[in-house]
């Protein structure tokens, strides 16, 4: 890790920068300082449809493609920790239980992933909304405690990539936000800031399980 880390470099970059094009070569992989990350697949008529959303500490690419399948765009002002895949892949040949711990990620993302399919498929609109607000409460700040009570945080997301993400359409997040501030699980402010003073009262609003990251 000692000899991994002299390899490293560290980037701040602004809202709305692409990291990687999908089908780019892989030249890096990067670790998840702070910020969130939108991840995009481009459908075959140009349209781009939302798969995902990474937060701190997540691993950005997917070690042993030499090219990447996914569009991953800065969603917010993002900082980086950059390693040359050439030392990544060295890194992974001399140590397993490196290689072990990426291949952890990348189940856990797997899992995560099969998690949001659900929250996709079967939930009812206002719930695929406060799952929303519920991942991105409980992910968007690393330093918050993993059983905290409340929470506050900029919504990462337009309105209209929240519903492209969920599914639906602006009127519907619109409709569903303004209904949870109305009764008091959310507090609003300048369309952005949103202030979530009982996590549990929120999770209620899910339906079954809370959502984490997909």
């Amino acid at each position: 890790m000692a000899r991994l880390a002299k390899t490293s470099s560290r980037h701040k970059i602004d809202p709305g920068v692409e990291l990687i094009g999908d089908a780019e070569t892989v030249d890096s992989y990067s670790n998840l300082l702070s910020g969130v990350v939108k991840l995009t697949k481009s459908l075959s008529d140009g349209r781009q449809q939302i798969v995902g959303l990474q937060f701190a500490p997540d691993f950005l690419g997917r070690p042993f493609r030499v090219k990447s399948t996914i569009n991953a765009e800065a969603a917010t002002a993002v900082s980086l920790c950059s390693f040359p895949r050439a030392a990544i892949e060295r890194t992974m040949k001399e140590s397993p239980e490196f290689e072990h711990r990426l291949l952890k990620q990348t189940l856990y993302e797997l899992d995560e992933a099969r998690e949001w399919m659900v929250t996709l498929g079967r939930k009812t609109a206002p719930e695929k909304v406060a799952s929303f607000l519920l991942m991105i409460a409980r992910n968007i700040d690393s330093s918050l405690e993993p059983g905290a009570r409340s929470a506050c945080f900029e919504l990462p997301l337009t309105r209209a990539d929240i519903s492209d993400f969920l599914g639906t359409t602006n009127e519907t997040v619109s409709r569903q936000l303004t209904r949870l501030r109305m009764d008091g699980v959310i507090r609003i402010e300048n369309n952005r800031h949103v202030t979530v003073d009982s996590m549990s009262r929120l999770e209620q609003r899910c339906g079954g399980r809370g959502a984490t990251a997909p």
